[in-house]
C-alpha cells in the first residue's frame, strides 16, 4: 500500500508570482507616466508603453483598463494616503485643524506612500500632466467630487454627525477641497514643480481660509455704516 503523502503548500512559488506581477506592473506604470510628461498624454499609445517594457498590449490591459487608469493610478494612492492620515487624527480636532494636518502630513510623507511604485518627482511631474490636459482634467474634476463625497462621509462620522441632514461637512469640505484646487492649478503654472513648493502653498493658503470666510473683506472706506 503505498503511503499517501500530504500536500505541501508552495506560499513562496505564490509570493514570487505575485511580486513579478507588481514589478510588471509598476514597470508599466513608470514606463506610462515617463512617457506621458515627456511627450505628452494624447499622444503616447499602449504600444509605446509596452514597447518600453518589453511586453505585450495584453499584458497592459491585464493590468490597467485603459491609459486613462495608467494616468491615476499612483494619485489613487496619494489620495489613499489623505484619507488614511485623515482618520489618524485626533477625535478632539475640529474638521479644518484635521483636514489642514492631515494634508500637510500626507505631502510630508508622499515618499514612503509612492517612492516603491515611483519616483516622487515623476509623480510631480504627473500631476502637472494631469492639471495641463484638458481630457484628464476634467476626469480629474470629476474624481474630486467623489473625493470630496467620501472625505465629507468621514468628517460627519468624526463629528458624530448625519451627512444627509446636517450641510456642515460638506460645506466645510467644498471649502477645503476649493483651497486645493486652487494650489493645485497655481502650482502647476508655477516654475517650481517640488514637493516643497505646493506643499508650502497648500499651507499658505488653507491659513488664509478661515480669516477669508469670517473677515470683512472691504477696506475701512467702502464699508457700511
Amino acid at each position: 500500500m503505498t503511503e499517501e503523502r500530504p500536500a505541501v503548500p508552495r506560499p513562496a512559488a505564490t509570493g514570487l508570482r505575485e511580486r513579478k506581477k507588481r514589478r510588471t506592473r509598476d514597470a508599466l506604470l513608470r514606463a506610462a507616466l515617463t512617457l506621458f510628461t515627456s511627450q505628452g498624454y494624447e499622444r503616447t499609445t499602449v504600444d509605446e508603453i509596452t514597447e518600453a517594457v518589453d511586453v505585450s498590449q495584453r499584458t497592459f490591459f491585464r493590468y490597467f483598463a485603459n491609459k486613462e487608469e495608467a494616468a491615476f493610478a499612483v494619485q489613487d494612492l496619494v489620495e489613499s494616503h489623505f484619507v488614511a492620515a485623515l482618520r489618524d487624527r485626533p477625535a478632539a480636532e475640529d474638521p479644518f485643524t484635521a483636514l489642514r494636518a492631515a494634508v500637510l502630513t500626507a505631502w510630508d510623507t508622499i515618499e514612503e506612500a509612492i517612492s516603491e511604485v515611483i519616483p516622487v518627482d515623476l509623480h510631480m511631474r504627473a500631476y502637472q500632466m494631469i492639471e495641463s490636459t484638458p481630457a484628464l482634467l476634467a476626469v480629474h474634476l470629476r474624481r474630486s467630487t467623489e473625493l470630496e463625497e467620501q472625505i465629507s462621509r468621514l468628517v460627519a462620522e468624526r463629528e458624530g454627525l448625519d451627512v444627509d441632514a446636517d450641510p456642515r461637512p460638506r460645506v466645510a469640505v467644498a471649502a477645503f477641497s476649493g483651497v486645493m484646487r486652487v494650489t493645485g492649478r497655481l502650482w502647476g503654472q508655477g516654475a517650481d514643480p517640488s514637493v516643497e513648493a505646493i506643499r508650502r502653498m497648500t499651507e499658505e493658503y488653507l491659513d488664509h481660509l478661515a480669516p477669508a470666510l469670517a473677515g470683512d473683506w472691504r477696506t475701512p472706506d467702502r464699508r457700511v455704516p
